[in-house]
């Protein structure tokens, strides 16, 4: 159960009414809750949607929202309230009344143009190196953990492994062709490099130290004219077959469509 009380606002324009509902019952009993209405027949809850509202027609600085009066006193006990507040007094002792919209401060997230001089006698040239930029860190082996993954067709059939070239041969513990084949694909779909193998003679020695982790777990290999030579045409019988395969299968479906259309014909 609620009552409401609905009375007009001297204090704002004229046609402006207050509405108080008190609540009789439940655990908010004896609360109330204050409304305005505008002379349209606007409903607002609160203050300031009341000054955003009315804008400068209104000075709402002094006004009490549940009492609906102008109390000059209450706008006196903020003022003496910002006077002693430390922060207020650290910007020295006077409200900030500027309405601009603030303006962030910190360093521009965009590159801007530096010159650097080096030509002065005295100038030494250092390094930071908490600004150096570092690669991220990779860990040591980690195509191990595509062994024993292998890929199938659309039938689940697992497909025949790549036959790999005599001349690349794997480094590290435990080094298979399927993990070297892996490590391969990775590198060449990752890395924007040349793809070069581990040229240091140490890495076959001791490979958790002087392995290059920016490279594939084989030992370094040369491409020739030769190699280059006989995957053209690997490639080019390939795409030779492609074109035999998709030309015959258009001959099936053309020769299939005019016998189901001299069906169609004869029905």
């Amino acid at each position: 159960m609620m009552e409401r009380k609905r009375t007009e606002c001297p204090a704002l324009p004229p046609g402006w009414k207050k509405e108080e509902v008190i609540r009789k019952s439940g655990l908010s009993a004896g609360k109330s809750d204050v409304y305005y209405y505008s002379p349209t027949g606007k409903k607002f809850r609160s203050k300031p949607q009341l000054s955003r509202y009315l804008g400068n027609t209104v000075d709402l600085g002094c006004f009490d929202f549940r009492t609906g009066k102008m109390m000059p006193g209450k706008l006196q006990k903020n003022k003496q309230r910002l006077r002693h507040d430390p922060l207020s007094l650290a910007k020295g002792g006077k409200p900030d009344l500027n309405t601009a919209l603030p303006i962030r401060q910190t360093a521009s997230i965009f590159k801007q143009p530096v010159t650097k001089v080096t030509s002065h006698p005295g100038n030494k040239v250092k390094t930071d190196l908490q600004r150096a930029t570092e690669q991220p860190r990779q860990q040591l082996f980690w195509e191990k953990r595509l062994k024993g993954l292998r890929s199938s067709d659309v039938t689940e059939e697992v497909l025949r492994a790549m036959d790999l070239p005599k001349g690349l041969q794997s480094v590290g513990p435990d080094s298979s062709d399927d993990t070297l084949l892996s490590a391969i694909a990775s590198a060449l779909h990752m890395n924007s490099s040349p793809i070069t193998g581990q040229t240091s003679v140490a890495a076959e020695k001791n490979p958790a130290i002087w392995l290059n982790t920016s490279q594939p777990l084989c030992k370094a290999f040369t491409v020739t004219d030769d190699h280059i030579r006989e995957q053209e045409v690997k490639v080019f019988q390939a795409r030779r077959s492609l074109e035999e395969a998709l030309m015959a299968d258009g001959l099936a479906r053309a020769a299939e469509n005019t016998r189901e259309l001299l069906e169609w014909k004869m029905t």
